[in-house]
């Protein structure tokens, strides 16, 4: 199969011909007609299986065809995401898409100054992605009107929510035009997001180009039991065994971000962090550097699980579990990208068997335990099994106490 016999014009695909795109994956050859024809889409596909393609391209052809100019401060398509590394990739691979295409484009998020983004808007624009946050803040200022919006993308809509955009979201949809074409993309769609869906969605056209809520089965992924005070003690020693060339590390808080990198440093290990806290340029030169094989590790957040496209990263480690289930695959999705090989390596405390059961049971799969020489953990790991539940051992019998004791003595004694 083409990209042309989906129906997508020729300075699309010979575009897509320089970007070296051969083929469509799964996901793009089932959304790309429909997005064509006009229909509400909600797809659920793996990470790095091409989601921003299979929505950017229809929508791009369809903008251009109709040759209508962006109002004043307008926007003919809005893309909502949930981080500002998400919007920087998704606006580079809009931008990609539609060269040569007589359309104007943007980003918008938040953490730089929004002068330079109302700026931008004053021409208006065909495709504005942004955070919601952002975009609500550009709507206050009248810096922004949706009235000419013909369609909304909602890319990672279920990571909007677990970052507490819900409301910002319900704003959003009070302000946009009834009639509109709507596009659900993510790898994980929740009980929340799907009922979401079907309040926002005319009659969509359903998408599941993988199971729902898997990982890529070209990962290999195993957990190592540890104690909670070695976990950077043993992340430094598999660094060591495994020579990997480049890691992605998530952590669990800012601080602990911190902590690790400053270890990392001591041991003249090349690192850098992503994290809520640091300033968005900082954090654009982290992946940048990254990206460059500057630096080996890059030591992030649950603020870096989505949006970070990285060819062929070797491998990534959970010194920390995700406290929401559904990020582990959207952090294992960070390897093993376009059919590529990789590794995700969970370093797991007792404390957290509850997230691995919780992850298991999503995946559908029980992670194998591989345990390292010299860091057997003093606190056990329970088991989980198949099901994603804590396998808990069985109680051993209580000893008789008192006088059932003698009981049971005189009876002997009897007999």
């Amino acid at each position: 199969m083409s990209f042309a016999s989906l129906g997508l014009i020729d300075q699309i695909t010979r575009t897509l011909v320089s970007l070296s795109y051969t083929s469509p994956t799964a996901v793009q050859s089932q959304a790309i007609p429909a997005v064509l024809a006009g229909r509400d889409v909600m797809a659920a596909a793996q990470t790095g299986t091409g989601k921003t393609a299979a929505f950017a391209l229809p929508l791009l052809q369809r903008l251009a065809l109709e040759g209508a100019q962006a109002p004043s401060n307008g926007a003919r398509s809005l893309v909502l995401v949930p981080t500002r590394e998400l919007a920087e990739q998704v606006h580079d691979s809009v931008k990609a898409y539609g060269a040569g295409l007589p359309l104007r484009t943007m980003v918008a998020y938040g953490g730089v100054s929004i002068n330079p983004q109302m700026m931008r808007l004053r021409k208006g624009v065909d495709v504005l992605v942004a955070t919601p946050g952002r975009l609500l803040d550009l709507q206050r200022q009248n810096a922004v009107r949706f009235d000419a919006v013909q369609a909304l993308v909602l890319d990672e809509a279920d990571r909007m929510l677990d970052l507490g955009f819900a409301r910002d979201l319900d704003k959003l949809f009070a302000l946009l035009p009834k009639r509109r074409q709507t596009l659900l993309f993510s790898a994980t769609f929740s009980d929340p997001i799907r009922a979401m869906a079907a309040k926002l969605l005319d009659d969509p056209v359903g998408i599941e180009a993988t199971p729902r809520n898997t990982t890529v089965k070209a990962i290999r992924q195993w957990v190592v039991p540890v104690d909670k005070k070695r976990k950077p003690e043993l992340f430094l020693h598999l660094l060591r065994r495994h020579r990997w060339p480049q890691v992605l590390a998530f952590v669990k808080t800012r601080k602990g971000v911190d902590a690790l990198v400053e270890l990392l440093a001591a041991k003249c290990i090349n690192a850098d962090s992503i994290h809520g806290d640091k300033p968005q340029p900082a954090r654009l030169r982290a992946l940048e550097r990254f990206k460059a094989g500057e630096v080996d590790v890059l030591v992030a957040t649950d603020v870096a699980a989505r949006g970070l496209d990285i060819d062929n990263l070797p491998v990534v480690v959970n010194v920390d579990l995700p406290i929401v289930a559904e990020d582990y695959v959207h952090r294992s999705g960070r390897t093993g990208r376009a059919g590529a090989s990789g590794e995700a390596v969970s370093l797991v405390c007792a404390d957290e068997v509850q997230q691995l059961a919780a992850i298991e049971a999503l995946t559908g799969q029980t992670l194998p335990r591989q345990e390292e020489d010299g860091f057997a953990p003093e606190h056990r790991v329970p088991q989980t099994n198949a099901g994603g539940q804590v396998v808990k051992k069985p109680k051993k019998p209580k000893k008789p106490k008192g006088d059932a004791q003698v009981v049971s003595e005189d009876v002997r004694f009897r007999r």
